[in-house]
């Protein structure tokens, strides 16, 4: 075996390691990446696709047939500690920007130039695919779906930007309240459940629930805020583990909430678009233990193998998240184009055999997103070559994509 690759390997790890200023907080970053690996693997194991007559995709689930799979959501479901670490990183930024003198407008416009450029990008190229794919025979159908699952990731990026605007006032509020401060968001998303899940359902008007975005998914950023702030100590996260895991049990156990942390083709309720309550519980438990586990984890993270990764995977984190389902399809989509079903691919979510194939997929599902990430990183810097018009042009497309992909033409 030739020893250069495995020398090359360890030396590019070392040089990442030695590269990493010493007061860089390796454990948020570790926490972040874990987040962001949860999204592709919860998309790639819980979703799946059915075959139409006519050679057309169509969203399935796996979890439609495997209703005792719904823990397996739990695990997956961390959008709370990307949040969490989100609005911990978010203090840390917005204090040194605030020590250069770089007014709060400035530092806002960059973390969101930031998270609009890759989000623009694939919502542009992805306009620019469909009439293509269209003219080279992929049913309008498959084209529907895809569409839906590409921008159906990308309404986190939304949110999160608002929450983002929303760091000053995060941290008066753990300034006056410490972690308390995120208890009036978790008494806000209890009372909207209350009132559509409640005896009193039948009579609340759907919209209601839209209340719950905001403060639903501003929860574990307050937390997070509070913890750089260092208003959130061991006595609290303790405090949030228990807290959340009882809150978490009597849910699903007294109040019969739907077991799965995403929603469930054919179920008449969801537990996170928008957020429930159960989300909350789920993300204070999670906090409160990241908190808990935040120096082993540093200390885990000295190692430069195991830390090499997780600046690679930071590093690319909206190419993951913006085109991982892209890469999902990628296979899917010529799949549909064989002969019968392929397992695992278009064949439906429901046999053992399913979830066999689909893992064994997994792994194509990443090279193909390596693939795609190698073209695709570029969103991510600043576009400094694009023009006016490029940048009107990018806009327009993805204002097309999105309407085509939300079903309004």
């Amino acid at each position: 075996m030739n020893p250069a690759p495995l020398t090359t390997l360890r030396r590019t790890t070392s040089e990442i390691d030695a590269r990493t200023p010493a007061h860089r907080d390796r454990a948020i970053d570790g926490l972040r990446a874990l987040a962001l690996l949860a999204v592709p693997t919860g998309h790639w194991l819980l979703g799946g696709f059915t075959l139409d007559t006519g050679g057309a995709l169509h969203n399935a689930s796996p979890l439609a047939s495997f209703g005792f799979f719904a823990p397996l959501s739990w695990v997956l479901q961390m959008l709370g500690i990307f949040f969490l670490v989100g609005g911990h990183a978010s203090v840390l930024s917005y204090r040194r920007a605030a020590a250069r003198g770089e007014p709060a407008r400035r530092w806002l416009r960059g973390r969101v130039a930031r998270l609009g450029r890759p989000v623009l990008g694939v919502t542009a190229v992805w306009a620019a695919l469909i009439p293509v794919l269209y003219a080279m025979g992929v049913p309008g159908t498959t084209l529907r779906t895809g569409s839906t699952l590409v921008i159906q990731p990308l309404w986190f990026v939304g949110i999160y930007a608002v929450v983002t605007a929303l760091t000053p006032w995060c941290i008066k509020a753990a300034a006056r309240l410490g972690a308390w401060s995120a208890a009036p968001l978790l008494g806000s998303v209890a009372v909207v459940d209350f009132l559509r899940y409640g005896p009193f359902g039948d009579a609340v008007p759907s919209w209601l629930s839209l209340l719950n975005l905001l403060p639903g998914w501003l929860f574990a950023y307050q937390l997070g805020v509070s913890w750089g702030e260092k208003k959130l100590g061991r006595r609290g996260a303790w405090l949030l583990l228990a807290g959340g895991t009882v809150l978490f049990a009597a849910l699903l156990l007294a109040f019969h909430y739907p077991a799965s942390m995403v929603g469930v083709p054919g179920e008449a309720r969801t537990n996170s678009h928008p957020p429930s309550l159960l989300v909350l519980a789920l993300a204070a438990a999670q906090s409160g233990a990241a908190v808990l586990l935040h120096e082993r984890i540093g200390k885990l993270l000295r190692r430069p193998a195991l830390w090499a990764p997780v600046v690679v995977i930071n590093l690319s984190a909206m190419t993951i998240l913006c085109w991982h389902q892209t890469a999902m399809l990628a296979a899917a989509v010529p799949g549909s184009f064989l002969d019968g079903t392929v397992p695992g691919l278009t064949a439906g979510p429901d046999t053992w055999g399913w979830i066999a194939a689909r893992v064994a997929w997994l792994p194509v599902f990443g090279a193909l997103l390596l693939l795609i990430g190698r073209y695709a990183r570029g969103f991510e810097a600043p576009w400094k070559r694009a023009t006016h018009m490029r940048r009107a042009l990018a806009g327009l497309l993805a204002a097309g994509f999105a309407v085509f992909a939300l079903g309004l033409a």
